[in-house]
């Protein structure tokens, strides 16, 4: 790798990324600080009485509309100062992943109506259905797994009033240096194997292989097929223009269409998934903590993008 390659693959968007992760931490910590869990919390009150969940766990899922780092940081915080059990901390994780969605619902809107026209509002209403999905999944899961949060209580943990400014950014300062340094002793080793191994091929030909078993597309017509393959070997733009090619040449019916691309989404995503996110979630969680927490997410994600497929292909 060259000196231009490995800046502008590797160095770069490390620092971009330590960047982000260094603003989120901070931001985390002064919410914290200030007590400002207590107001980000009532957004999100109905539905964390209703899981059995903390007010962070609230916090959290209201931050989560802003950054989703700021948002994982709190949890993280939350966790290993002992508020946060290893399983509310998973469910937690896995409730935030309805802002987590919003916050790149624009852009899925710009890149799919211009490939897509009005079929855009279909494959996007299902994704958004998905999250929706999730979210209502880990309510429930939380109202049956963790103990009631008694009534009244969801904001009693916090004290009424906070510190001043000065307080609370000496405060936030001085817990952003203990953490800052091992972050980055995490996050750069596995950003940089990261790097490497795509550079290597290796992320590519394991979607390749993917791609060429899938016996089990058999259902799907051929040039559906493309669309899926298209998703998976290039990036989420290229099935997008395949499927856009097709539909509007009057080769494909909208509902085939959609199918394909959810399908291509269901099975490209969480390689780039694990690529993209393991690098920061190891930053901000312990690196076994972070795998468990990105395969639970994708685990959950797919089961929640199959249950909405399966209910449009039957009824839609």
């Amino acid at each position: 790798m060259t000196m231009h390659t490995i800046w502008h693959s590797m160095a770069w968007p490390l620092l971009k990324i330590l960047g982000s992760l260094s603003l989120s931490l901070l931001v985390a910590n002064l919410i914290e600080a200030l007590n400002w869990t207590r107001l980000l919390s009532r957004f999100s009150r109905p539905l964390i009485r209703a899981g059995h969940m903390q007010d962070v766990v609230g916090a959290s899922f209201s931050m989560a509309f802003f950054s989703g780092l700021a948002a994982n940081t709190m949890l993280s915080e939350a966790h290993q100062q002992g508020r946060l059990t290893d399983r509310e901390l998973v469910l937690a994780n896995l409730f935030n992943s309805l802002p987590t969605y919003f916050l790149h619902l624009p852009t899925m809107i710009f890149v799919t109506v211009p490939f897509l026209g009005t079929a855009a509002a279909i494959y996007v209403g299902m994704t958004l259905g998905a999250a929706m999905l999730r979210s209502l999944g880990i309510v429930l899961a939380g109202r049956v797994i963790l103990p009631p949060i008694p009534e009244g209580c969801v904001e009693c943990q916090l004290p009424e009033k906070g510190p001043t400014w000065r307080e609370a950014l000496h405060k936030s300062w001085r817990r952003f240096k203990k953490r800052i340094a091992k972050i980055c002793l995490i996050t750069a080793p596995i950003y940089a194997a990261m790097v490497a191994l795509n550079s290597w091929g290796f992320f590519t030909a394991a979607e390749k292989f993917i791609a060429d078993h899938l016996s089990f597309m058999d259902w799907l017509s051929p040039k559906a097929a493309s669309i899926v393959m298209f998703g998976m070997v290039a990036e989420f733009t290229a099935g997008l223009a395949a499927a856009g090619a097709l539909l509007h040449g009057g080769e494909l019916p909208v509902k085939e269409v959609v199918l394909a691309l959810m399908l291509g989404n269901l099975l490209s995503t969480p390689m780039r998934a694990f690529r993209h996110q393991f690098p920061y979630y190891a930053g901000i969680f312990r690196p076994a903590l972070a795998a468990k927490l990105i395969v639970y997410n994708q685990v959950l994600r797919a089961a929640s993008l199959l249950v909405v497929a399966l209910g449009y292909y039957f009824l839609g």
